[in-house]
């Protein structure tokens, strides 16, 4: 059953604050209202260290990861999509023709470069990172492509790489595991519905039919990997699915899943209507993969989200950015709120889930935030609640991606 929570909000806050299918220190004192420098310009040059991806309406940004400063303004197509590469260094940048490979040069001195280099994809879609691999998922023709995650910043070249060809197109992905184990969805042109498991040598040694709207995935702890339904989801714990049903039903969707591989405690985004206009939501799906169960969790009146607005971060904890403008600390142990960030003004849900609305990615203990109506980024410690910068575009931001350099 459904379950509400108290809200405790902690002390620790400071206030400051194509289209393709389908996530550190200021240079200035937090206290100074100048903020760093605008889109456009740049302090020093690049410097070692950090990188962050932003995409806007024809373009992508790379900002310096602590100051925030822009070291580059790359042309790009109307609406693009940016994933995290694995590696640390690199992005990848989903346009019409596939997935294209963004350079970010985190951890170099090394200017950004959105490269030549291009995984054709008929209608990419999904980016998977797991056990030192990156899979990439065409929705056109279902067909996954894998390499290794390393590879991509070892050569100029794209690396070598295995394609493994889909049987019907449908917006899809695939999970490849540390023992070639792969993980695939099952769809075609009137729907999607399940999942099947394949051994290194591509025998079946696990299938379900049992997954209405299968939709996104996460691998947890002990590659324990969830999918999310319609109406619940699958799991696949040593070489078994099993499913996970919804409190409501026949339609309660878990349509993407927020995952530590330090952590077998999934948190996954929840919707009860089919129908229901706009994108926000207001409650949280909870799964345990050792014990096999999920639960969900009513969030306090106010604090609603899309799925971008949702991370892990420190201490396998998850991240709310919500309409209030806080960041809300969530305990996937208890699905209690321990702490509330005031970062950003409150907002209201996109019209479109393509449209510029507030996100939040991290890389380590810093988590990123974007602020469309007043075009800022802002970098925050999670630990603390701590805006470490801020800077002022000159463009809408969109989407992110960070680089750890």
């Amino acid at each position: 059953m459904r379950t509400p929570r108290p809200f405790r909000l902690g002390t620790a806050a400071l206030a400051l604050g194509a289209v393709a299918s389908l996530a550190a220190c200021s240079s200035g004192d937090a206290a100074d209202d100048s903020g760093s420098d605008a889109a456009g310009s740049s302090s020093s040059g690049p410097a070692a260290g950090p990188r962050l991806a932003v995409s806007y309406e024809g373009g992508i940004l790379v900002l310096d990861g602590t100051s925030l400063d822009t070291l580059a303004d790359l042309p790009s197509e109307e609406f693009t999509r940016l994933n995290q590469a694995g590696d640390d260094r690199n992005v990848m940048v989903t346009v019409s023709d596939g997935f294209q490979v963004l350079d970010t040069g985190a951890g170099t001195t090394e200017e950004p470069e959105l490269t030549d280099r291009l995984f054709a994809a008929d209608t990419p879609g999904h980016v998977v990172r797991h056990a030192g691999k990156t899979i990439l998922y065409a929705d056109g023709t279902s067909d996954t492509t894998i390499f290794d995650t390393a590879d991509l910043a070892a050569t100029e070249d794209l690396p070598e790489h295995e394609t493994v060809e889909g049987v019907e197109a449908h917006h899809g992905v695939s999970v490849v595991l540390e023992d070639g184990t792969f993980l695939t969805t099952v769809g075609n042109a009137d729907g999607r519905n399940g999942v099947v498991v394949k051994d290194a040598s591509g025998a079946v040694v696990a299938q379900s039919d049992q997954c209405p709207g299968v939709h996104g995935e996460g691998t947890a702890q002990g590659e324990a990997v969830v999918f999310g339904c319609e109406d619940g989801a699958l799991l696949y714990v040593d070489g078994e699915l099993t499913k996970l049903a919804a409190p409501d039903q026949p339609y309660g969707r878990m349509g993407n899943a927020y995952v530590s591989e330090t952590s077998p405690l999934v948190v996954g985004d929840y919707k009860t209507d089919p129908d229901a206009e706009g994108y926000l939501l207001g409650a949280v799906t909870l799964i345990d993969t050792e014990a096999g169960t999920l639960e969900v969790v009513d969030l306090p009146e106010g604090v609603e989200y899309t799925f971008r607005d949702v991370a892990r971060g420190p201490d396998d904890l998850a991240y709310v950015l919500a309409t209030d403008g806080s960041i809300h600390v969530l305990d996937p142990a208890t699905g209690e709120l321990t702490e509330s960030f005031p970062v950003i003004e409150a907002w209201e849900g996109p019209a479109d889930w393509q449209d510029p609305h507030p996100a939040i990615v991290v890389s380590g203990d810093t988590g990123y935030v974007t602020e469309p109506a007043t075009n800022e980024v802002h970098a925050v410690d999670l630990t603390t609640g701590e805006v470490l910068a801020s800077t002022e575009l000159e463009v809408t931001p969109n989407e992110l991606a960070p680089a750890a350099g």
